[in-house]
């Protein structure tokens, strides 16, 4: 038997994001963060839920530019706080130290900008930035902003081969860090693998987390990405935080 000891193998994933928000991780970069973060803070405001979706950092802007497709989802800036932009494509603290731009990235202030604007709404959505180890501002990485900020994690996973290992290890670290895991969205999941459909069966033995999927989508026009979460996820992810 393999050894799990460090995943508090009793624990299970809560179902539902918290009544103040959720971070959405991810295990890897480009597997659909973005869209989860839109599509979910979309949901939240059509219900009557005044949320706000939060891009602690922001790398490879310009093109790239997460709260800005948030924004589109949801038809208003409002929706929307992005805390730091940096041109290069890469891990944030390594971004500000090969930008041509003078560029100082500070964990706290990052940390304490996100816990302001948790603090100040109604339902905040705070975006990760690649996955959990990448590396964000003096020595720290994005699985201590997500300890410190203390909302439930919604993991965010690829569909196909590979992603046990991943989402697996990434649940693990969440436990160990006392983060309470809502659950894990195969992302872009059409089923055409064995790999993908015994994927979430397996996953959700492994981890004791509820699976959802979701299908590859066009975000043209960018709202029918609120409509394919309300099919395809339960209402009941969005409780305590959903306007009764």
């Amino acid at each position: 038997m393999s050894d799990t000891s460090g995943d508090s193998g009793s624990d299970r994933g809560t179902g539902h994001i918290a009544a103040d928000g959720v971070f959405v991780v991810g295990t890897d970069t480009g597997v659909g963060k973005t869209v989860m973060t839109a599509g979910l803070t979309g949901w939240l405001r059509d219900a009557g839920t005044e949320a706000v979706a939060i891009k602690p950092c922001q790398t490879g802007h310009p093109p790239d530019d997460d709260a800005a497709f948030v924004e589109s989802v949801c038809g208003t800036a409002d929706a929307a706080v992005c805390l730091e932009r940096l041109s290069p494509p890469l891990a944030p603290e390594v971004a500000a130290r090969e930008s041509a731009e003078d560029v100082t990235l500070s964990y706290e202030a990052i940390r304490d900008g996100v816990a302001d604007i948790v603090a100040g709404s109604e339902t905040a959505v705070v975006e990760g930035i690649g996955g959990l180890r990448v590396p964000l501002a003096d020595g720290r990485e994005v699985i201590d902003l997500v300890g410190d900020v203390g909302l439930p994690a919604l993991v965010v996973a690829r569909s196909g081969l590979g992603t046990l290992n991943h989402t697996a290890l990434t649940v693990q670290a969440l436990r160990r860090r006392g983060v309470p895991v809502v659950g894990v969205v195969l992302n872009e999941y059409e089923g055409a693998t064995t790999a993908e459909r015994t994927n979430p069966e397996v996953i959700e033995r492994m981890t004791g987390c509820a699976v959802w999927s979701v299908p590859p989508l066009d975000i043209e026009p960018a709202d029918c990405v609120v409509d394919v979460l309300r099919t395809h996820l339960p209402q009941s992810v969005l409780q305590p935080a959903l306007k009764q």
